[in-house]
């Protein structure tokens, strides 16, 4: 056997064992995930300190340069950020706190509605033969199952971001502490890292900076965007919950791929509530949205950051939902990039390791 071939064969192997590692993953998931999940509640308020830390630091650095100091900088733009973001929840919870008590009171209708639509679908097919009835029966009995666990989930998830409050509360203080001693962090970071990883490890958190600051940033943006469009438009066409649904339209917009077709699942189905020309009307722009996000503002805000191949992108989503869901969707490409660049970096020390000692 040549060269080559061994070569792809140790390839093959090792793409393998990659797969059977994940899979191993995934089918120990009811010993590990617990675990997770309450380092992930202990965690969550500096994590989201962090990252919000990670986002605003490029503004701090640039303002500080002028001449300002750092903690009237960080004071600046707090005020500005935290503001904003202040006035908007300020301006936007009331109408949210309506909105979704109307919907938890439309909810048994909406139900009831939908329960009508499958009787009517399985009156409908009575007449077919025998198997098939089987088939079709089966397959809308699975139809309401999964609506009813999706409803039984989003719930508790929407009550779940209520407990949550009190955490968020101390989010500003903690990032306003690590913007105002990033230095001194870095600086402890650097005396706890052994002498032979520093180098690398600096090279390492300059890559990962490069190809996911961008994106982030990039991304938030078009949330953004994204969300107060959808709002604005399905309030001007008459749909119910314009603000709820801009929120999910906002944060499933993240997900690549996946993302508009889960997002435009709970609007045409409110919108059906109406009217099949409403629910036509509302998939319509959210697909001139999606049109718009990806021919226009992410090529121009975020571009190709990430470089990674969509087959790449596609796996890293399926394993993120599987384990944990919307949210494991969410943190999957970014992970997935660290990952790409971790494997790059030890490629290369290890290639520059072997040239040393020929």
């Amino acid at each position: 056997m040549s060269q080559r071939h061994l070569q792809i064969v140790y390839r093959l192997i090792i793409v393998l064992l990659i797969f059977i590692i994940i899979y191993c993953f995934l089918l120990l998931r009811p010993i590990w995930k617990p675990i997770l999940t309450t380092l992930m509640i202990g965690l969550l308020p500096f994590l989201l300190s962090g990252l919000i830390a990670y986002l605003l630091h490029p503004l701090v650095e640039k303002i500080e340069s002028l001449g300002l100091k750092r903690y009237l900088a960080i004071l600046l733009i707090y005020l500005l950020f935290f503001g904003g973001v202040g006035y908007a929840i300020y301006l936007g919870i009331p109408m949210f706190i309506k909105q979704m008590k109307e919907f938890s009171e439309q909810l048994p209708v909406f139900l009831n509605q939908y329960r009508e639509w499958m009787h009517h679908l399985e009156a409908s097919t009575s007449n077919f033969p025998k198997g098939i009835q089987l088939q079709i029966d089966e397959r809308i009995n699975e139809i309401e199952q999964w609506f009813n666990k999706l409803i039984e989930k989003t719930t508790k998830a929407i009550m779940k971001l209520f407990d949550f409050i009190l955490i968020l509360l101390v989010v500003p203080f903690i990032s306003f502490y690590i913007l105002k001693d990033l230095d001194v962090i870095k600086k402890a970071c650097w005396y706890l890292t052994p002498k032979k990883w520093r180098k690398n490890g600096v090279q390492f958190l300059d890559s990962v900076n490069e190809s996911l600051g961008g994106y982030l940033r990039g991304q938030l943006l078009i949330c953004v965007i994204i969300g107060a469009a959808a709002a604005i438009a399905f309030s001007i066409i008459g749909l119910q919950y314009p603000i709820l649904l801009g929120i999910v339209i906002a944060i499933t917009n993240v997900i690549p791929y996946f993302g508009p077709l889960i997002g435009a699942f709970p609007v045409v189905a409110i919108a059906l509530m109406s009217s099949v020309k409403l629910a036509i009307i509302a998939g319509v722009i959210v697909f001139v949205l999606q049109f718009i996000e990806g021919n226009i503002l992410s090529p121009y805000i975020v571009g190709k950051s990430l470089h990674m191949h969509p087959l790449f992108i596609i796996a890293a989503l399926i394993i993120g939902g599987e384990a944990f869901g919307i949210i494991g969707m969410i943190v999957s490409v970014p992970i997935l990039a660290i990952i790409k660049i971790a494997i790059i970096h030890s490629r290369d020390h290890l290639i520059r390791t072997r040239q040393t000692y020929r």
